[in-house]
Protein backbone atom coordinates (compact mmCIF):
# COMPACT_ATOMS: atom_id res chain seq x y z
CA UNK A 1 0.00 0.00 0.00
CA UNK A 2 1.36 3.91 -0.81
CA UNK A 3 2.12 5.52 2.03
CA UNK A 4 0.66 9.33 1.64
CA UNK A 5 1.49 12.65 3.28
CA UNK A 6 -0.77 15.09 4.60
CA UNK A 7 -0.77 18.70 6.19
CA UNK A 8 -3.57 19.18 8.46
CA UNK A 9 -4.32 22.24 9.79
CA UNK A 10 -7.09 22.11 12.09
CA UNK A 11 -4.71 20.76 14.04
CA UNK A 12 -1.58 21.56 12.56
CA UNK A 13 0.24 18.57 12.00
CA UNK A 14 2.24 16.65 9.59
CA UNK A 15 0.60 12.60 8.99
CA UNK A 16 1.61 9.96 7.23
CA UNK A 17 -1.40 7.74 6.06
CA UNK A 18 -2.07 4.03 3.89
CA UNK A 19 -5.54 5.75 3.10
CA UNK A 20 -6.52 7.78 0.34
CA UNK A 21 -7.44 11.56 0.59
CA UNK A 22 -11.29 10.95 0.38
CA UNK A 23 -10.62 8.00 2.71
CA UNK A 24 -8.37 9.92 5.31
CA UNK A 25 -10.62 12.39 5.01
CA UNK A 26 -14.01 10.55 6.51
CA UNK A 27 -11.75 8.88 8.75
CA UNK A 28 -10.20 12.23 10.12
CA UNK A 29 -13.34 14.02 10.86
CA UNK A 30 -15.20 11.38 11.81
CA UNK A 31 -13.06 8.68 13.21
CA UNK A 32 -13.69 5.04 13.84
CA UNK A 33 -16.63 4.74 16.87
CA UNK A 34 -18.52 7.32 14.97
CA UNK A 35 -18.55 8.89 18.60
CA UNK A 36 -16.42 12.46 17.98
CA UNK A 37 -16.78 14.14 15.05
CA UNK A 38 -15.30 17.82 13.79
CA UNK A 39 -14.34 19.67 10.86
CA UNK A 40 -11.06 18.61 9.01
CA UNK A 41 -8.43 20.94 6.83
CA UNK A 42 -5.44 19.22 4.87
CA UNK A 43 -3.08 19.29 2.22
CA UNK A 44 -2.00 16.16 0.47
CA UNK A 45 1.97 16.53 0.44
CA UNK A 46 4.12 15.01 -2.16
CA UNK A 47 5.40 12.03 -1.04
CA UNK A 48 8.79 12.94 -2.07
CA UNK A 49 8.83 15.78 0.03
CA UNK A 50 11.44 16.14 2.73
CA UNK A 51 12.98 18.50 5.26
CA UNK A 52 15.35 18.03 8.11
CA UNK A 53 12.71 19.65 10.75
CA UNK A 54 10.61 16.25 9.84
CA UNK A 55 11.44 12.82 10.90
CA UNK A 56 9.65 11.90 7.24
CA UNK A 57 11.25 8.62 7.06
CA UNK A 58 11.30 7.33 10.49
CA UNK A 59 7.31 7.50 10.29
CA UNK A 60 6.76 6.08 6.71
CA UNK A 61 8.48 2.93 8.26
CA UNK A 62 6.22 2.95 10.74
CA UNK A 63 3.17 3.44 8.46
CA UNK A 64 2.32 -0.28 7.79
CA UNK A 65 -0.89 -2.32 7.54
CA UNK A 66 -2.44 -3.77 10.77
CA UNK A 67 -2.06 -7.38 11.30
CA UNK A 68 -5.08 -8.34 9.93
CA UNK A 69 -4.13 -6.68 6.68
CA UNK A 70 -6.01 -3.13 7.22
CA UNK A 71 -4.63 -0.11 6.34
CA UNK A 72 -2.13 1.82 8.84
CA UNK A 73 -4.42 5.23 8.32
CA UNK A 74 -2.53 7.93 10.84
CA UNK A 75 1.18 8.14 12.15
CA UNK A 76 2.07 11.50 13.25
CA UNK A 77 5.03 13.28 12.58
CA UNK A 78 4.96 16.18 13.64
CA UNK A 79 2.25 18.60 15.76
CA UNK A 80 4.38 21.24 16.16
CA UNK A 81 5.56 24.12 13.42
CA UNK A 82 4.56 21.79 10.60
CA UNK A 83 3.30 24.40 8.31
CA UNK A 84 6.37 26.56 8.71
CA UNK A 85 8.58 23.93 7.69
CA UNK A 86 6.78 23.07 4.43
CA UNK A 87 7.65 24.06 0.98
CA UNK A 88 4.59 25.16 -1.21
CA UNK A 89 6.53 23.16 -4.21
CA UNK A 90 5.14 20.38 -2.06
CA UNK A 91 2.01 21.03 -1.66
CA UNK A 92 -0.37 19.23 -4.06
CA UNK A 93 -4.14 19.84 -3.24
CA UNK A 94 -6.35 20.93 -0.57
CA UNK A 95 -9.28 18.94 1.30
CA UNK A 96 -12.05 20.51 3.36
CA UNK A 97 -13.75 17.86 4.70
CA UNK A 98 -17.28 18.61 6.82
CA UNK A 99 -18.08 17.46 9.97
CA UNK A 100 -20.28 14.24 8.80
CA UNK A 101 -17.37 12.99 6.42
CA UNK A 102 -17.99 14.79 2.77
CA UNK A 103 -14.67 15.54 1.31
CA UNK A 104 -14.50 18.12 -1.03
CA UNK A 105 -10.90 18.46 -2.80
CA UNK A 106 -9.41 21.89 -4.59
CA UNK A 107 -6.95 22.76 -6.96
CA UNK A 108 -4.83 25.83 -6.27
CA UNK A 109 -5.30 29.01 -8.78
CA UNK A 110 -2.35 31.05 -10.10
CA UNK A 111 -4.81 34.27 -10.01
CA UNK A 112 -5.30 35.67 -6.49
CA UNK A 113 -8.64 37.43 -5.81
CA UNK A 114 -8.67 41.06 -7.16
CA UNK A 115 -8.71 43.89 -4.64
CA UNK A 116 -12.82 44.30 -4.02
CA UNK A 117 -14.51 47.49 -2.62
CA UNK A 118 -14.89 47.37 1.04
CA UNK A 119 -13.60 45.80 4.38
CA UNK A 120 -12.64 42.46 4.62
CA UNK A 121 -12.63 40.00 7.02
CA UNK A 122 -10.52 36.77 8.14
CA UNK A 123 -10.47 33.75 9.89
CA UNK A 124 -6.36 33.08 10.50
CA UNK A 125 -6.50 28.96 10.53
CA UNK A 126 -2.88 27.92 11.09
CA UNK A 127 -0.72 28.33 13.17
CA UNK A 128 -2.58 30.94 14.92
CA UNK A 129 -6.12 31.63 14.69
CA UNK A 130 -7.59 34.86 15.25
CA UNK A 131 -10.56 36.71 14.07
CA UNK A 132 -9.14 39.56 11.77
CA UNK A 133 -10.96 42.65 10.20
CA UNK A 134 -9.13 44.46 7.37
CA UNK A 135 -8.67 47.28 5.10
CA UNK A 136 -6.15 45.14 2.85
CA UNK A 137 -7.25 42.45 0.38
CA UNK A 138 -5.89 38.83 0.67
CA UNK A 139 -2.55 39.72 -0.70
CA UNK A 140 -1.97 42.73 1.49
CA UNK A 141 -3.14 40.92 3.93
CA UNK A 142 -0.52 38.27 3.35
CA UNK A 143 2.23 40.70 2.98
CA UNK A 144 1.62 42.32 5.91
CA UNK A 145 1.75 39.63 8.29
CA UNK A 146 4.80 37.21 6.15
CA UNK A 147 6.44 38.88 3.31
CA UNK A 148 7.01 42.69 4.42
CA UNK A 149 5.59 43.16 8.32
CA UNK A 150 5.66 46.08 9.64
CA UNK A 151 4.34 45.28 13.10
CA UNK A 152 5.77 42.56 15.41
CA UNK A 153 3.34 40.78 14.89
CA UNK A 154 4.94 38.52 11.87
CA UNK A 155 4.73 34.91 11.26
CA UNK A 156 6.76 32.57 8.44
CA UNK A 157 4.05 31.17 7.21
CA UNK A 158 0.30 31.34 7.51
CA UNK A 159 -3.35 29.67 6.35
CA UNK A 160 -6.60 31.84 6.37
CA UNK A 161 -9.80 32.40 4.96
CA UNK A 162 -11.52 35.39 3.87
CA UNK A 163 -15.06 35.23 4.99
CA UNK A 164 -17.87 36.75 3.73
CA UNK A 165 -19.14 40.70 5.48
CA UNK A 166 -21.90 41.00 1.95
CA UNK A 167 -23.12 44.43 3.42
CA UNK A 168 -20.99 44.65 6.08
CA UNK A 169 -18.11 45.41 4.06
CA UNK A 170 -19.30 48.52 2.71
CA UNK A 171 -21.73 49.41 5.74
CA UNK A 172 -20.62 48.04 8.55
CA UNK A 173 -22.71 50.20 10.74
CA UNK A 174 -26.23 49.65 8.86
CA UNK A 175 -25.80 47.07 6.30
CA UNK A 176 -27.79 44.24 7.14
CA UNK A 177 -26.74 40.84 8.25
CA UNK A 178 -29.10 38.60 6.81
CA UNK A 179 -27.55 34.84 7.00
CA UNK A 180 -24.51 35.61 8.52
CA UNK A 181 -23.74 33.50 11.16
CA UNK A 182 -20.84 35.22 13.31
CA UNK A 183 -21.58 35.72 17.16
CA UNK A 184 -21.56 39.39 18.57
CA UNK A 185 -22.24 40.98 15.31
CA UNK A 186 -22.68 44.74 17.49
CA UNK A 187 -18.76 44.17 18.57
CA UNK A 188 -18.40 43.15 14.59
CA UNK A 189 -19.97 45.87 13.61
CA UNK A 190 -17.54 48.26 15.93
CA UNK A 191 -13.96 46.77 14.66
CA UNK A 192 -15.36 47.08 11.03
CA UNK A 193 -16.14 51.28 11.73
CA UNK A 194 -12.81 51.67 14.00
CA UNK A 195 -11.24 50.67 10.58
CA UNK A 196 -13.00 53.76 8.88
CA UNK A 197 -12.51 56.24 11.82
CA UNK A 198 -8.64 55.04 12.85
CA UNK A 199 -5.50 54.95 11.11
CA UNK A 200 -4.88 50.97 10.96
CA UNK A 201 -5.01 48.30 8.26
CA UNK A 202 -6.28 45.78 10.51
CA UNK A 203 -7.44 45.10 14.06
CA UNK A 204 -8.42 41.89 15.70
CA UNK A 205 -11.93 40.96 16.19
CA UNK A 206 -11.25 37.60 18.64
CA UNK A 207 -7.88 36.47 19.59
CA UNK A 208 -9.33 33.07 20.77
CA UNK A 209 -11.67 31.92 17.89
CA UNK A 210 -11.63 28.49 17.17
CA UNK A 211 -10.10 27.74 13.93
CA UNK A 212 -12.87 26.13 12.40
CA UNK A 213 -15.40 28.20 10.49
CA UNK A 214 -18.90 27.33 8.69
CA UNK A 215 -17.78 26.80 4.95
CA UNK A 216 -20.69 28.81 3.77
CA UNK A 217 -19.28 31.82 5.07
CA UNK A 218 -15.99 31.57 2.80
CA UNK A 219 -16.19 34.63 0.86
CA UNK A 220 -13.44 33.05 -2.23
CA UNK A 221 -11.12 30.23 -0.96
CA UNK A 222 -8.63 29.11 1.06
CA UNK A 223 -5.02 31.14 0.98
CA UNK A 224 -1.82 29.27 2.24
CA UNK A 225 1.67 30.94 2.31
CA UNK A 226 5.58 31.63 3.66
CA UNK A 227 8.45 33.41 2.48
CA UNK A 228 7.83 31.69 -0.70
CA UNK A 229 5.09 33.06 -1.75
CA UNK A 230 1.42 32.70 -1.45
CA UNK A 231 -1.16 30.00 -3.03
CA UNK A 232 -5.05 30.50 -3.55
CA UNK A 233 -7.39 27.20 -3.61
CA UNK A 234 -10.58 28.90 -5.02
CA UNK A 235 -14.23 27.30 -3.27
CA UNK A 236 -16.30 26.69 -6.27
CA UNK A 237 -19.31 28.94 -6.89
CA UNK A 238 -23.05 28.16 -5.20
CA UNK A 239 -24.29 26.80 -8.55
CA UNK A 240 -21.34 24.72 -9.46
CA UNK A 241 -21.13 23.30 -5.41
CA UNK A 242 -25.04 22.28 -5.77
CA UNK A 243 -24.64 20.92 -9.28
CA UNK A 244 -21.50 18.83 -8.94
CA UNK A 245 -21.17 18.63 -5.55
CA UNK A 246 -24.39 18.29 -3.94
CA UNK A 247 -23.72 16.03 -1.00
CA UNK A 248 -20.91 18.20 0.12
CA UNK A 249 -22.47 21.21 -0.42
CA UNK A 250 -25.49 20.17 1.86
CA UNK A 251 -23.99 18.55 4.59
CA UNK A 252 -21.55 22.09 4.41
CA UNK A 253 -25.02 24.49 4.93
CA UNK A 254 -26.66 22.46 7.68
Amino acid sequence: MDVHLYLSMIPEALIASMLAPEEFGVYYAVGTQKKARGQAIFFEISPDFRHSFFRIEEGIRRCVPHEDGSPKRSIYISVYRALEHMSLDAIQKLYLVTQDGRVLGLDSSEEIPEETEGLHLYQEIAPVHPLIVSTLGPREFYDLIVKTPTSLLSLPAICFVELRLDELAIDPERGAVRDLPYSNIGHLRQCLMDLRTKTVHSKMVNRIQPASFPYRTIKSGIFVGNEEGLLYFPLPSQEELRAKYYRWWRSANM
